[in-house]
């Protein structure tokens, strides 16, 4: 590496306790003000690590499209394969190259169109329970309605009215709680000690492999071809590669990590949007002026899902600001340089949707809800990555379309 390139700006912070306590308490402020006070690339230094925040479009492309095999996962998710094991989320190389072959037929377009009826159907039998006048919690009925839903399209099971269906719920909460914890600085000494969040995460894990070995277990005697994703997992062959299958284990991680990120991430991206029509109720009567004119009174059906336009507008104006996956890490494999600085290998590069979705270059008066931003148009008048709620490149969100019509259609309904 050139001894020409810069030093990194902030990497010379003395990162005292109080530091590291801000920065476990409130990262998001954290990586704003270290963009605010050091620009597009900012270093700093906790212990012998070196992180650095990225904040520009063109840089976080290099690294999550041109340049994305000098980088692995970053250090959260390595130790989240305590959760979701060699899932597609944290799995690496050729390995996560084959899981990713054999997975993405399940999220062919078709398929997911598929998919789209049991999203209409769950979320008019939630509402059907609403009743004028009464108070819940979005958050939690989001929360619920997604959960029923991923149990359905992935494991054709009825989750919203099984006997377990709470035992469920409450271990991925729990355990989304402790994936939160993975991404903090020293979570794995956190992990080597007898607290009790570690023993109802531990209990929560094994609550979660239970119900999921169990459905593997019984599609392999039935045999049957449900049209569900595990049924679809379970049927994808390696043609490729050497023509096999998942096995258990394997379809056991694909299972987690679908369940989990696919149902939790939604469900705070619906409820962020209520939240935000709510605000706005100039916006949400032109939402509803969008479902009189294509629905006229009846529930959507996926032919719907290209003309409903302003209401997917509204979905991505709240994924913006307030992104589900709110920060991306990857480590350098390698010495590596961004904008004239030396990045050293071993160096964690972190790229934070809600920093950059918040970033007055790109988004004029970037904390106003402006469904407008996302006509052709504007979209256009952007650089790509300056809004990447899904992250990118070859380990983009498999079940991006998933979701967006799942946003869509639920919204609409």
């Amino acid at each position: 590496m050139a001894t020409t390139l810069k030093k990194l700006p902030g990497s010379n912070i003395a990162f005292s306790p109080r530091r590291i306590y801000h920065l476990q308490r409130n990262r998001l402020v954290f990586f704003r003000d270290l963009v605010r006070d050091f620009g597009d690339v900012a270093g700093i230094k906790v212990g012998p690590q070196q992180l650095v925040i990225i904040n520009h479009p063109d840089y976080i492309r290099d690294v999550l499209v041109t340049h994305h095999k000098n980088f692995t996962k970053g250090e959260g998710l390595q130790r989240a394969k305590k959760l979701l094991g060699e899932g597609l989320l944290t799995s690496e190389g050729e390995f996560h190259l084959r899981q990713r072959r054999l997975a993405q037929p399940a999220f062919h377009r078709q398929r997911i169109s598929e998919y789209a009826q049991t999203m209409v159907a769950y979320a008019e039998r939630q509402t059907n329970r609403w009743q004028a006048g009464q108070s819940c919690d979005v958050a939690r009925e989001m929360m619920q309605l997604t959960l029923a839903i991923a149990g359905k399209t992935l494991f054709d099971a009825d989750v919203d009215v099984e006997a377990e269906a709470d035992e469920i719920g409450e271990a991925l909460t729990e355990a989304m709680r402790t994936f939160d914890r993975f991404t903090l600085p020293f979570s794995q000494l956190l992990e080597r000690l007898p607290l009790p969040a570690n023993r109802r995460f531990d209990q929560a894990r094994e609550r979660l492999d239970a119900t999921i070995y169990r459905m593997i277990n019984e599609r392999r005697h039935d045999q049957q071809e449900r049209g569900d994703l595990l049924s679809l997992l379970m049927a994808a062959r390696d043609e490729e590669g050497d023509g096999t299958g998942m096995t258990d284990e394997q379809l056991r991680d694909e299972a987690m990590t679908i369940f989990l990120a696919g149902h939790e991430t939604t469900a705070n991206a619906l409820a962020w949007t209520w939240y935000l029509l709510a605000q706005h109720p100039e916006i949400e009567q032109r939402f509803h002026t969008e479902l009189d004119e294509v629905l006229q009174g009846r529930a959507p059906t996926p032919a719907d899902y290209p003309r409903l336009r302003y209401t997917e507008m509204i979905f991505a104006e709240s994924m913006r600001l307030y992104p589900p996956a709110w920060t991306i890490g990857r480590r350098a494999i390698n010495d590596y340089e961004i904008a004239g600085y030396h990045i050293p290998a071993r160096t964690i590069v972190i790229m934070s949707q809600f920093v950059t979705h918040h970033d007055a270059r790109w988004f004029p008066e970037p904390d106003t809800f402006d469904p407008e931003r996302w006509t052709p148009e504007q979209k256009e008048s952007r650089p790509k990555f300056s809004y990447f709620p899904f992250g990118g490149g070859n380990r983009v969100c498999i079940g991006e379309s998933f979701a967006w019509m799942e946003g869509v259609l639920v919204l609409a309904t």
